[in-house]
């Protein structure tokens, strides 16, 4: 089996065009960050999201795995068009799953409203409801007869923007920790999506306003080669192999970003991840081998 793995879309609207007054005071605050540069880097996402979502239909591709931002500001004109490069994937539960990232809950409105869910949420359905601890977190999509994909939540509404670490929290690890002991994943490889990253290239923590902060907790309920944790944030494309005491991780990296456009396509086979190879929009397989950085 073939799974196609992207992240941090990160969609952007015509904020010029948009009334300043909903925009809010957080969005105000992070469009230095948008006007420095952003904008250009992902001036061109609707249309490599939309060739990544195309090439994750082609034969020998089972499943699309995005692991959030797919928006910049969690407004509705960027979660409109996410959804809108999606094509049919959108609603394609058994081809496609996605979950959010912090960017994708950017304020307490977009978060208390439920915008991701309202777009996404048939992409977030549960084959085992009952491990459900946070509304639908960890949720469980059985692919074929030999993997499993488990999304989880990390992504939490900052404080203030620039602080962008993520948790998952005790009830989804709780939740995570039932699945991965359910007699019905047994012979099943498990690819776990969660956003944050819960190391960094070099293998390191990520600091402490931008990492995963139980990601040693994550971690150690997946441990060897039928596991692999998929996540973003991180915009670098990059893998370590599983050991016996940790799974396989997969960054994304950002794959719509301008000059670093990319995905992973990770192979499951015998009930194991066997590994992953990185690829390019819209033409085939890149000849960067696994574990290199795009």
């Amino acid at each position: 089996m073939r799974f196609l793995h992207c992240s941090d879309v990160h969609m952007t609207a015509d904020y010029a065009a948009l009334p300043l007054g909903p925009l809010g005071w957080r969005r105000w605050l992070a469009m230095f960050e948008q006007w420095g540069g952003r904008r250009k880097a992902f001036a061109h996402a609707p249309g490599t999201f939309a060739a990544i979502a195309r090439d994750s239909l082609r034969p020998g591709v089972d499943h699309l795995i995005v692991t959030g931002d797919l928006t910049q500001y969690a407004l509705e004109p960027e979660f409109v068009l996410a959804r809108q490069s999606l094509g049919p994937l959108a609603d394609m539960p058994r081809r496609c799953t996605v979950i959010p990232g912090n960017h994708d809950v950017f304020t307490p409105g977009s978060h208390r409203t439920g915008r991701f869910a309202r777009h996404f949420g048939a992409l977030m359905e549960s084959d085992l409801p009952e491990y459900q601890r946070e509304g639908a977190f960890p949720f469980v999509r059985l692919v074929g007869d030999e993997a499993a994909v488990v999304g989880l939540s990390s992504a939490r509404v900052p404080p203030v923007p620039g602080l962008a670490y993520g948790h998952i929290g005790a009830a989804q690890l709780e939740g995570l920790a039932g699945i991965v002991e359910d007699p019905r994943l047994a012979g099943r490889a498990v690819l776990v999506g969660v956003h944050h990253a819960p190391f960094t290239a070099r293998g390191r923590a990520d600091h402490r306003f931008h990492g995963l902060k139980d990601a040693q907790a994550l971690l150690s309920l997946l441990p060897g080669p039928r596991f692999a944790v998929l996540h973003g944030h991180i915009h670098r494309r990059y893998h370590h192999p599983a050991t016996a005491e940790r799974p396989h991780v997969f960054g994304a990296g950002s794959s719509t970003q301008a000059g670093r456009e990319g995905y992973w396509l990770i192979e499951v086979e015998g009930g194991q991840v066997t590994g992953g190879r990185m690829a390019l929009p819209g033409e085939g397989e890149a000849d960067a081998p696994a574990g290199l950085h795009a």
